[in-house]
């Protein structure tokens, strides 16, 4: 039931646009899911939130890849009461340089994806949070666009979990 919530949200919200879009994985596509807008709406964020924590996985802690990943893993530890963690993207030259903002270290992780769609950019995260001492099983993504993230993962011993497909989306 939370699904199809979640799913009339992001249609209301209208966070899928029909064009001609290139995606992080560098693929063409027709359909672009605008996943960072729509949580710029808290009911939307909400939504988000309850479903992860509904999916009942075992985790210490979640974890949110910069940019789309990090409101994401904020909610779901409001919503748990677990702490989070902040995957960076890129190094940054000065400060503490570290990866990872917070400890994963003989935890178990939950990362949080906004859109998955080759698994390229999930397995970032999940390599960083294992050379970090962090364990990692499941991921879980709000739209998966069904273009192989669930292989790329599952080669990886990471099954991906999503609150919405974009077959799902695309059916009335």
């Amino acid at each position: 039931m939370v699904k199809m919530t979640l799913k009339e949200r992001l249609i209301e919200a209208e966070a899928i646009r029909f064009g001609d879009f290139t995606l992080a994985s560098g693929k063409k596509s027709r359909v672009y899911v605008d996943i960072k807008k729509a949580m710029t709406d808290p009911e939307i964020l909400k939504a988000v939130s309850e479903s992860v924590v509904s999916q009942n996985l075992k985790w210490h802690i979640v974890a949110g890849v910069a940019v789309g990943g990090i409101p994401l893993a904020v909610a779901a530890s409001l919503e748990s009461g677990r702490p989070y963690v902040i995957i960076r993207k890129e190094q940054k030259g000065h400060g503490l340089s570290s990866p990872i903002i917070g400890d994963v270290s003989g935890k178990r992780v939950l990362m949080i994806e906004d859109v998955t769609t080759s698994g390229g950019s999930a397995l970032y995260g999940v390599d960083l949070i294992r050379q970090a001492g962090g364990e990692i099983t499941e991921i879980i993504s709000v739209v998966d666009r069904d273009e192989g993230a669930s292989a790329t993962l599952s080669a990886a011993g990471i099954r991906l979990v999503p609150l919405v497909t974009m077959g799902e989306l695309l059916t009335e």
